[in-house]
């Protein structure tokens, strides 16, 4: 790995510019297992983006709301994307909150989303709730990140219907790895019936410890299996991560220096570069 004094990793180029916003490429964070810097990931990553220019929409699809709880917003007598999703003539954008971070907004979620399957279970077309939402406030960014909830349920069929790409993010334990193989199945059944466009963006390696003997297998084993569709970029274990979500500020703000802040500038560069973030 390449790295200079400050301790910035050069193996991705810093992203040039844009010259104008949007449409919006949209991404599912997905990972049907709790735990494995999945909502992390999506407000760290895209915080990063941000600080090269980008504009950014956060979607939390989880309703534990742990997403709109970390960027400091609690949801409560607001519009959420609950409200969005079973009604179709509100304006999205009324539901879209600012974040401390200019040109990073959220969608919140909150626990009445834990409904939303329930109800929408008869709804025509319910698989593209979501997409038509987006499709609405695509224009005004440049990329959309939905945080899924930790199940592989009708809202992540949703996600993944919306989405152009996914990213599943993966803590480097055994438990983890063992479920990909079924988020695997549920993406290659939304290809083929709701999104024959839709791809896998990569895998991200987090919660990594290169001190362990267990981690440094999780990381082979993935490898072998998704090859160059793992991230090359590597979150480490630190206690940073959860000091930042105390905080409700993404890592880049709350320690800019440190080597998670870093590591997360690393995956908006490599994403950049491989085409699926502009």
């Amino acid at each position: 790995m390449a790295v200079k004094s400050n301790g910035e990793d050069t193996r991705f180029a810093k992203p040039k510019p844009l010259s104008s916003h949007g449409p919006a490429r949209i991404i599912a964070m997905c990972n049907q297992k709790g735990g494995v810097g999945k909502t992390t990931t999506a407000i760290n990553m895209s915080a990063a983006l941000v600080e090269y220019g980008r504009k950014v929409l956060l979607v939390d699809y989880d309703p534990q709301g742990a997403l709109s709880a970390g960027l400091g917003i609690i949801a409560h007598d607001d519009i959420t994307i609950y409200e969005l999703m079973l009604d179709s003539n509100l304006d999205p954008r009324k539901a879209i909150k600012k974040t401390a971070i200019e040109g990073l907004d959220v969608i919140p979620a909150n626990i009445e989303l834990s409904a939303a399957e329930m109800k929408l279970v008869n709804e025509f077309s319910r698989e593209k709730i979501l997409s038509r939402i987006l499709k609405k406030v695509a224009p005004d960014y440049d990329l959309i990140v939905i945080d899924c909830q930790p199940s592989l349920g009708l809202l992540t069929v949703n996600a993944l219907t919306a989405a152009h790409g996914v990213i599943i993010p993966l803590a480097c334990e055994y438990f983890a790895l063992r479920g990909v193989a079924i988020l695997e199945d549920i993406i290659k059944k939304v290809q083929e019936t709701t999104n024959d466009t839709l791809v896998l963006d990569g895998v991200l390696a987090t919660m990594y410890d290169p001190r362990t003997l267990h981690a440094r297998e999780v990381m082979d084993r993935l490898h072998d299996h998704f090859g160059d569709k793992v991230f090359r970029s590597v979150i480490h274990r630190t206690v940073k991560f959860p000091d930042a979500t105390v905080a409700a500020e993404p890592i880049t703000s709350f320690a800019s220096s440190s080597d998670g802040a870093e590591a997360y500038r690393t995956v908006a560069r490599e994403l950049v570069a491989r085409g699926y973030a502009p």
